[in-house]
């Protein structure tokens, strides 16, 4: 779609407007933000529009979208099917050999647990290796009205963090502001960076790093607009 507007605004309901025209979600709803932080973030991307617009240049405006058409007519639901990562997070499951990487997981991967266990007041049971190994059932309620506890507008962007690091405890130490972003992407990426130490980088494994990084990077600056 090419740029048809002049002036981008924010009306007194932190709708986003285009030259006094609401910018509408993909299911035609009005895109409201629930801040004014987050609102001129979102302006600022359809400020920055040339000539046509770019949906993977607006990152904020998408995860948005999202929040509007996909959680909030739902928001139990979206929160169920993301509370399932709980039992299977990558915090549980350890490298028994070589003692390098064990330590570094043990490193970034324990502070997380123990942040969760207090928090929450749960138990993790870490094992040796990948296979399946289900998690205290107590436990994996205590997580799920975590997620449950989030209002829309942060599910939306927990998705991806979820899915991009492969740990939903990560993703809530850093809605909750626990842990910095920096250190749950190193953490989610100490076996990728072990492998890339020991064998070398693969190209089209660090361009897919990049823009995964993107994408984590957008959901955490919409958390912290939030």
């Amino acid at each position: 779609m090419k740029r048809f507007w002049s002036d981008v605004a924010i009306d007194g309901e932190r709708v986003v407007r285009l030259d006094d025209r609401p910018v509408r979600t993909p299911g035609r709803v009005p895109l409201a933000l629930p801040t004014p932080a987050l609102a001129e973030a979102v302006a600022e991307e359809w400020r920055a529009v040339a000539e046509t617009i770019d949906p993977r240049a607006m990152p904020l405006t998408g995860l948005a979208n999202a929040a509007i058409d996909r959680v909030a007519p739902d928001p139990a639901a979206f929160a169920h099917g993301l509370a399932a990562y709980a039992d299977s997070d990558l915090l549980y499951y350890r490298a028994d050999q070589p003692p390098e990487l064990a330590a570094r997981q043990a490193a970034l991967w324990d502070p997380l647990l123990d942040w969760a266990r207090k928090r929450y007041d749960v138990h993790f049971e870490p094992v040796a290796g990948i296979v399946h190994h289900p998690q205290p059932t107590a436990t994996l309620q205590r997580l799920s009205d975590a997620v449950a506890a989030q209002p829309a507008f942060a599910l939306a962007p927990m998705s991806p963090l979820v899915t991009i690091t492969g740990t939903l405890v990560g993703a809530l130490a850093l809605a909750e502001g626990a842990v910095d972003a920096d250190t749950l992407w190193n953490a989610a990426h100490v076996d990728e960076d072990w492998q890339a130490e020991q064998w070398g980088e693969d190209s089209l494994a660090t361009q897919t790093r990049a823009y995964h990084r993107r994408d984590f990077d957008a959901a955490v600056r919409f958390l912290s607009l939030l």
